[in-house]
């Protein structure tokens, strides 16, 4: 079987299992920064980083005029706070000088291509950052690979075990059935949060026997 057939029985059991999800909104700006502030750290931890971000820092030309140490008092609940302090504001200063005040919605305007690289010149950023600025931030049907979904593909033999996250957005791109790209991501993460754990993982209730490589011997 082909991997776009797999991925295809992948994308409608989870759909019958989960129902269509719903999808994160906000403008580019804000998804890029939220994005930013979930490495390494979870949902809910990334969320009160945010909230505390744009309390203190309700307009971004705010933030640009604020020390890293205050900026990174703001983001102490999700971890690594110095480094993303760093980052966002290089990454703020860094749009604004693109695109001017506001929110980068001039980037959904760009060919793929060279929105993708303006978004991978950022610091911090790599492709499933830049890939979740447009799929959720510019609704292009874009599929962002994270450290769940490649532990998933390559359980159920859609990868590699070598292949990198980075290699893995470039193998998936054309493969991912039209239209479905953002919720299989959406519904991958929630299963491998669930189900698919890294650690422990639920065989007994996995979606996809017949596709797992990894079976029940360590469930």
């Amino acid at each position: 079987m082909l991997v776009g057939e797999k991925l295809a029985i992948v994308c409608e059991r989870l759909l019958e299992r989960y129902g269509v999800p719903d999808r994160p909104t906000g403008s580019p700006l804000e998804v890029l920064v939220r994005t930013v502030l979930s490495q390494n750290t979870n949902d809910r931890n990334r969320d009160r980083a945010y909230e505390a971000l744009r309390r203190r820092f309700p307009r971004w030309e705010m933030l640009l005029a604020a020390p890293e140490e205050e900026i990174a008092r703001c983001l102490r609940p999700g971890g690594l706070n110095h480094q993303k302090a760093r980052r966002l504001k290089e990454i703020v200063k860094r749009v604004w000088r693109r695109w001017g005040q506001g929110e980068m919605e001039g980037i959904c305007k760009l060919g793929r291509r060279e929105a993708l690289s303006f978004l991978l010149d950022l610091p911090g950023v790599g492709p499933k950052t830049a890939y979740c600025v447009l799929a959720f931030g510019c609704d292009v049907d874009l599929f962002p690979v994270d450290t769940h979904i490649l532990r998933i593909a390559k359980r159920l033999g859609l990868l590699d075990e070598r292949v990198t996250a980075e290699e893995a957005h470039r193998i998936f791109a054309p493969l991912v059935p039209p239209g479905r790209a953002r919720d299989l991501h959406l519904l991958l993460i929630r299963y491998g949060r669930e189900v698919c754990r890294a650690r422990g993982p639920l065989c007994h209730r996995c979606l996809f026997p017949e596709l797992c490589l990894y079976g029940p011997r360590d469930g």
